[in-house]
C-alpha cells in the first residue's frame, strides 16, 4: 500500500511493512519537516508589481511554506498577495521586509487573511484555521521591543481601550527631545485628583479639582517666588486673600511681606508712630519681584487708644513719599478705632516706584 501524507504538514505517513529500507531517510525527513514548522525561517522574495506569490506544500519534502517565521523580500512595484492552500492549519510569524509603499496581504487561496498596510514594515503573528488566514494581534517581539527599546515609537494613535496609564512617581511626559513638560509626583493615600475636560463650541474647557471628598483647594504653586501668570482678561466668581494677625503693638519699623501676605493686621493698640516698610520678604525685594508697569496693593490694619500713625513709609528699605488720598499725608491716628491703611505701589523704572496710600477709620 502506497504512503499517504499528513493534512497540514505533508508528512509521510509510511504503512507498516512498506518501504523496506527507507525508514531512516523517510523519518530523517519528516523531523526535518517538524523542524522547519517550529523554528524554521525563510526569505521568500515577493519582488515585482501586482501579483500573488503561492507558498509551497509539497509532500514529504521541506517547503518554503511550512517554515514557522517567513520573511516576504523584495522591492514591490504593486499590492501583493501571499498565499497558502487551503486546508492548511497552522502558526505563523510574517514580516514584512518589502520596500515599496504597497500592501502586502497573506491569506489562503480560497479564503481571507490580514493585510500589511502600505507602511506597516513590521511582523503579524497568525494562524490558519484551514480557511482563513487569522491575525492574533500579539506579536511575539512585542513586549521585549517594548521593555528594550529605550525610544519606542507608535505607528499609530495609542488607545487605552478603557484602561489607565499609569506613570511612576517623579516620571513625566516629555517633549520631542526628552525634556520634562508635564512631570507627576505620587501621593500615597490620593483620594483626590485633576480633571481636563474639553468643550463643544462656545463653551469653555476646564481643569478642575476631583475626587471623593466634597470641599477640596486647588493649588497653583509657582517655584520660589515666581508667580503666576494669567494672560488675557480674567474673572473671578469668588477670592480670599491672606492676612497676617500680629498680638503684638506696632511702633518703630514694620516690615511688610508682600509675599507671604495682602493683609497686615496688628490687633494690640499702638504704641507709639511707625514706619512701613514694603518689601518681598526678608530674602527678596521688591524691586525683584515686580516688573515695571506692574503695581501691588496691599493693607495694613492697626489697632488704636492713643492717635499714633504711619509716620513714614519705606520700599526695600529706602524712603518714598506717598501720593495721599485727599492730597495731605496724615498727621495723627484715630484714637478707639481701627486704622485701616491702603498703599497702591507701581514700579515705573528699575528700584523706582510710585505709592499711593489712603487712610480710614473703622470704629
Amino acid at each position: 500500500m502506497a504512503s499517504s501524507y499528513s493534512t497540514d504538514l505533508k508528512l509521510e505517513l509510511m504503512v507498516t511493512g512498506e518501504k523496506a529500507g527507507l525508514w531512516g531517510d523517510i523519518t530523517n525527513t519528516n523531523l526535518t519537516i517538524l523542524q522547519q514548522a517550529i523554528a524554521g525561517y525563510e526569505a521568500v522574495s515577493i519582488a515585482g508589481g501586482a501579483q500573488t506569490t503561492a507558498l509551497t506544500f509539497s509532500n514529504g519534502a521541506t517547503s518554503d511554506g511550512k517554515n514557522a517565521v517567513i520573511d516576504l523580500t523584495g522591492t514591490i512595484t504593486g499590492n501583493q498577495i501571499v498565499t497558502i492552500p487551503d486546508g492548511i492549519e497552522k502558526t505563523y510569524l510574517i514580516k514584512n521586509s518589502t520596500s515599496g509603499a504597497f500592501t502586502v496581504q497573506f491569506k489562503t487561496v480560497s479564503g481571507t487573511g490580514p493585510t500589511f498596510s502600505a507602511t506597516d514594515k513590521g511582523v503579524k503573528s497568525l494562524y490558519s484555521n484551514g480557511t482563513d488566514v487569522i491575525d492574533t494581534g500579539f506579536v511575539s517581539n512585542a513586549i521585549a521591543a517594548v521593555v528594550d527599546d529605550s525610544t519606542p515609537q507608535l505607528g499609530g494613535n495609542l488607545d487605552a481601550n478603557g484602561n489607565n496609564i499609569l506613570i511612576d512617581n517623579g516620571n513625566f511626559i516629555g517633549d520631542e527631545n526628552g525634556a520634562e513638560q508635564i512631570k507627576f509626583a505620587t501621593t500615597a493615600s490620593a483620594v483626590n485628583e485633576v480633571s481636563v475636560t474639553n468643550a463643544a463650541t462656545g463653551n469653555a474647557p476646564s481643569i478642575a479639582a476631583t475626587g471623593s471628598d466634597t470641599n477640596i483647594d486647588f493649588n497653583l504653586t509657582p517655584k520660589g517666588i515666581g508667580r503666576v501668570t494669567f494672560n488675557g482678561g480674567g474673572k473671578i466668581q469668588q477670592i480670599a486673600e491672606k492676612a497676617t494677625v500680629v498680638a503684638t503693638s506696632a511702633s518703630g519699623t514694620i516690615n511688610y511681606d508682600v509675599l507671604t501676605q495682602a493683609v497686615l493686621f496688628f490687633n494690640s493698640n499702638a504704641s507709639g508712630n511707625w514706619t512701613l516698610n514694603i518689601r518681598g520678604d526678608g530674602s527678596n525685594t521688591l524691586n525683584s519681584i515686580m516688573d515695571i508697569g506692574e503695581s501691588i496693593t496691599v493693607a495694613h490694619m492697626v489697632e488704636m487708644t492713643t492717635a499714633y500713625y504711619n509716620s513714614a513709609v519705606q520700599i526695600d528699605g529706602s524712603s518714598v513719599t506717598p501720593e495721599w488720598q485727599g492730597g495731605a499725608a496724615p498727621t495723627a491716628g484715630n484714637p478707639n478705632s481701627i486704622d485701616v491703611y491702603s498703599y497702591t505701589v507701581i514700579k515705573t523704572a528699575d528700584a523706582v516706584f510710585k505709592v499711593f496710600a489712603s487712610q480710614t477709620q473703622f470704629a
